[in-house]
């Protein structure tokens, strides 16, 4: 069964940074020989869930135009872990986080898209003051 479980989620003033952690656990075949397509995802009470960034099995990295140029999104592949580094946050970003992942995944039509996922995490809260 895959597990996807985020933290790092916190309280932070605005212009400051966290990272978020996404472990990834679970799968039936050797992740050293086969890819997986990957994102963070952000929601607010009484909103939708936006995608925020996607990394895909060739490495290809998609940006929200809200955070591209202040947020990272990055993986270590040995220990499966999923990163998100989110600098100059703004009151805005307030939100819970979730990762998510679509195993052995080599590209998705729309990387920002929840169908294109199949495992999602419980979400981790990023509150952001001014």
């Amino acid at each position: 069964q895959v597990q996807v479980e985020e933290s790092g989620g916190g309280s932070v003033q605005g212009g400051g940074s966290l990272r978020l952690s996404c472990s990834l656990s679970g799968f039936n075949y050797d992740r050293t020989r086969a890819t997986n397509c990957e994102a963070w995802f952000r929601q607010v009470p009484g909103k939708a869930r936006e995608g925020v960034a996607a990394l895909d099995g060739w490495g290809r990295i998609s940006y929200a135009d809200s955070v591209r140029g202040r947020f990272t999104i990055s993986q270590d592949k040995i220990n499966h872990i999923l990163f998100l580094q989110m600098d100059d946050l703004k009151v805005e970003d307030t939100a819970t986080y979730y990762c998510a992942t679509r195993p052995a995944c080599i590209q998705v039509g729309r990387p920002m898209a929840q169908a294109e996922y199949k495992y999602w995490g419980q979400g981790t809260l990023v509150t952001v003051s001014s």
